[in-house]
């Protein structure tokens, strides 16, 4: 049975065919996790493909083969930063996010959107941290490592991400309240 890491290595020396294998691995939870970031499908898709294209010409520069997938993962995360710095603007968020996005979202549709738009809305800091932290299961010392930054900064990052979420997502909630009193 051939292992990951031992697909990686094979993928660093030059074989196609066990880097298609790691890509096609992650790519369900690269392409969620880009359309989360730019929430648009074809946006989505060019930013999965740039990563894509980013991991075949630097693969051999990959240092930790353990790492592989958390090595995609910060890729897709510069990549899609970088294009909506670029786009210089949010595309809306549209309905098709809320089908797409899976099991980690056990909510009610309309809490999902209300979710969405609210992480739209909050620093590129927190809404990577929360990510990694609720979306994609890290610990607070993988996202550390991750993002190359202290344990402490990560956990200030989740607490002040959350604390933004609540912020948001109580004033939508408030307004609904109260406009259904009147």
């Amino acid at each position: 049975m051939v292992t990951k890491r031992m697909l990686v290595v094979r993928a660093k020396k030059g074989d196609a065919e066990a880097l298609q294998t790691l890509i096609h691995e992650e790519k369900e939870k690269l392409y969620k996790m880009a359309y989360v970031y730019v929430q648009n499908e074809d946006d989505a898709l060019e930013v999965f493909q740039e990563t894509v294209y980013k991991a075949i010409k630097s693969i051999a520069k990959l240092k930790n083969n353990d790492y592989f997938s958390t090595w995609m993962t910060r890729i897709l995360i510069n990549t899609a930063i970088a294009f909506l710095k670029k786009k210089q603007g949010i595309v809306p968020l549209s309905q098709e996010v809320l089908e797409n996005l899976g099991e980690p979202w056990h909510m009610k549709k309309e809490e999902q959107l209300d979710l969405l738009e609210a992480m739209d809305e909050i620093e590129e800091k927190y809404k990577t941290v929360l990510l990694l932290r609720f979306y994609e299961d890290y610990s607070i010392s993988q996202i550390s490592k991750f993002l190359h930054c202290p344990e402490g900064t990560v956990k200030t990052n989740i607490r002040r991400g959350l604390a933004a979420l609540k912020k948001k997502m109580k004033g939508v909630y408030k307004d609904v309240r109260q406009n259904s009193h009147v």
